[in-house]
């Protein structure tokens, strides 16, 4: 199947799968957004829409929240991973948009990744889920998909999102990205993957690809029980 045949495919499927794309992240505007990203780094949406209501209660806006001390952030995340740090960043990163963008959160890659715990992947969300422009955030799901799926090459997540952008058209980015987040949760998992009863991979897959990541997965269970046997 020639690649630009297999792409339309899987946008037909994912489109058919997930009609609509809601932002899986809890937020009510654009601050809280960055914020909620920003804290979903290593962890789960699940748990960050856990801690976000008690923690957006003390500001949903830099002012507010910045106007406690780091320690109180901390009170709110310590359940997330590398929470220490997030604290710290959420507490300068207010300071510098009060200071340096009126207290509003900046629309442009340039800004968003210059503040402190914002990376490329985070300002990809925020301009497309927040402000609406084309991005393709690229997190470590959608790299592995795209690896199965003979999209990219899986060197790093920069050329799959330099890979995902020339195969698909820039309008079906913003909704694309979180149809593959979905897809990989519900039918293409890290973990208890089925190639056969995936809806992509059992015709898109790569077999090579597979059987490696499939070969990988048993070497380390058969590594865990032999150490396992020694102690």
């Amino acid at each position: 199947m020639k690649k630009a045949d297999k792409v339309k495919k899987i946008q037909e499927i994912l489109d058919s799968l997930y009609p609509e794309t809601p932002i899986p992240l809890d937020h009510s505007n654009l601050f809280t957004l960055l914020i909620a990203v920003l804290l979903s780094a290593q962890t789960t949406d699940k748990k960050v829409n856990e801690i976000t209501p008690s923690l957006f209660a003390l500001g949903d806006n830099p002012k507010d929240l910045g106007s406690h001390s780091i320690v109180e952030i901390e009170e709110k995340i310590s359940k997330l991973g590398l929470y220490r740090n997030k604290a710290k960043n959420i507490h300068k990163l207010c300071a510098i948009l009060l200071d340096k963008h009126e207290g509003k959160v900046p629309e442009s890659f340039e800004d968003l990744e210059a503040l402190p715990g914002v990376g490329h992947k985070t300002a990809s969300v925020v301009m497309s889920q927040g402000f609406g422009h084309p991005a393709f955030p690229v997190d470590t799901h959608i790299h592995r998909l795209a690896y199965r799926w003979g999209l990219s090459n899986g060197s790093n997540v920069v050329q799959t999102e330099a890979d995902l952008k020339k195969a698909f058209t820039s309008e079906t980015w913003n909704k694309l990205h979180l149809q593959i987040i979905f897809f990989g949760r519900e039918h293409c998992p890290a973990r208890g993957h089925v190639p056969s009863k995936c809806p992509i991979c059992n015709w898109a897959g790569i077999k090579k690809r597979l059987d490696a990541e499939h070969n990988k997965k048993n070497t380390k269970k058969k590594t865990s029980k032999k150490s396992k046997n020694k102690s």
